[in-house]
């Protein structure tokens, strides 16, 4: 029983999604397809492969039936054209933006993962793309200002990690579609339970899989969404004007094709797969996939849960006299309260941080004597995390960009699990009162 063109609803599309059954013997459950290559069945077929006329699956670095499962899967629960995975959301990202920044700029901030900042200064410069790193970032009426005659996207995280701050995509699309430019965001905090962007005008959406996606702590992987509709052929992306004769009409003898040509409704992934994934090598295995789906089976259940649990730890923390701050985008007196309102109305996902009072040495002593709490540097997992993002997953950041960031050098992430709430609550109750009461 097909179910991949039926409209349904979020929870029914997570486990039956872009699977169709009957495809694959009958199976319930998506295949692991153990395969480096594929038959093509006869040498009709294989030039049909080879000249795009025929979609299919010919060599597992460029496509796999299990790997096809999960992109399928995740475009359904976005509502998008296209999905393509990678063997991580760092593949995932910087593939993306070699795809998009050719020639120019990519305009961002500093409100990013450490290792995405990290990667901005000492990659991109090789390939000749420049990163614009922005202060307006989350004022988009004054970041107009920042945009370029080359500027070729705007990218942000819809909430940044680890500061939790939140993007205004509706304006910031606005403002990238102004200037026929498209709006990158990287979701992984979210998921597309918590905020589909591509309902707010986000043209391409970023994932790490290894955090709230799967949710596990398992697999690494990385997913780039495609809504569909961006004129790539607009004047400023010119991979996507370039033809290709490997994307030749054999039929009617055109010698080459361009991109959008071939694919209209996806060009943007399938220049990624055929030129980014094919040469660059960064793919998904089956198996990998495989875990990733598992993980959507879940994937609302979970983090309803662990939003639950975040709200009981978070008023325990609030209420502690040796706590000096909390960070949470819906909490009063917070400024990202009214975007939050906005635009997470399911919640602003299982991140949070805070601080506590006193020196470097006892903020140290608490973090080493947690016990339910995992010290390091995933998050979105069914287990507790908690680490001190300064200095672990933003280290790459020198003092001038960590202010640019808002990063307090105190600042203790918090990624919460699955576990009981009043468990987790004495594990911190107990440390506090082992760093100052005894």
């Amino acid at each position: 029983m097909a179910l991949i063109n039926k409209k349904l609803e979020f929870d029914t599309l997570k486990i039956n999604g872009g699977y169709d059954s009957d495809a694959h013997a009958r199976s319930v459950n998506v295949p692991i397809y153990q395969s480096a290559a594929f038959e093509f069945g006869d040498e009709a077929r294989g030039e049909r492969l080879f000249t795009n006329r025929e979609l299919g699956f010919l060599y597992s670095r460029v496509g796999n039936p299990t790997v096809d499962a999960l992109e399928q899967r995740i475009a359904a629960l976005h509502g998008a054209n296209a999905a393509i995975s990678f063997a991580s959301g760092m593949a995932a990202i910087t593939n993306t933006l070699l795809q998009v920044g050719i020639g120019g700029s990519i305009l961002t901030s500093y409100h990013l993962y450490g290792g995405t900042v990290d990667s901005f200064k000492k990659v991109y410069k090789d390939y000749g793309i420049r990163i614009d790193f922005s202060k307006n970032i989350y004022d988009p009426a004054k970041l107009e200002e920042d945009i370029k005659e080359d500027t070729k996207a705007i990218y942000v995280e819809t909430v940044s990690n680890p500061t939790t701050d939140v993007a205004d995509l509706e304006a910031l699309a606005e403002l990238a579609h102004k200037h026929n430019i498209p709006l990158i965001v990287d979701n992984t905090l979210l998921t597309p339970y918590l905020l589909n962007p591509i309902e707010y005008g986000a043209d391409i959406v970023i994932y790490s899989a290894t955090k709230n996606l799967s949710g596990h702590g398992n697999v690494v992987a990385g997913i780039v969404v495609e809504k569909g509709g961006f004129d790539w052929q607009n004047g400023k992306f010119p991979a996507f004007t370039e033809k290709y004769y490997t994307l030749r009409d054999v039929e009617s003898d055109n010698d080459a094709r361009t991109f959008p040509e071939v694919f209209p409704d996806f060009p943007f992934t399938a220049r990624l797969r055929l030129v980014g994934l094919n040469f660059f090598g960064a793919k998904l295995s089956a198996f990998e996939a495989y875990l990733v789906i598992l993980g959507l089976d879940t994937l609302s259940e979970r983090i309803r849960k662990q939003q639950e649990n975040l709200a009981d730890i978070i008023a325990f923390l609030k209420s502690d006299k040796h706590v000096a701050w909390v960070n949470y985008p819906t909490l009063e007196g917070n400024p990202n309260k009214e975007l939050a309102e906005k635009y997470l109305k399911k919640g602003a996902g299982n991140i949070f941080s805070f601080a506590i009072k006193g020196t470097t040495e006892q903020k140290n002593r608490f973090l080493d004597s947690l016990t339910l709490f995992h010290f390091h540097v995933n998050i979105g997992d069914v287990r507790s995390l908690i680490v001190n993002s300064p200095q672990t997953t933003h280290s790459e950041l020198d003092g001038d960009e960590r202010v640019k960031a808002d990063l307090d050098e105190d600042l203790i992430r918090v990624s919460v699990g699955l576990e009981d709430s009043a468990d987790l609550i004495e594990d911190l109750k107990t440390s506090l009162e082992q760093v100052f009461d005894s």
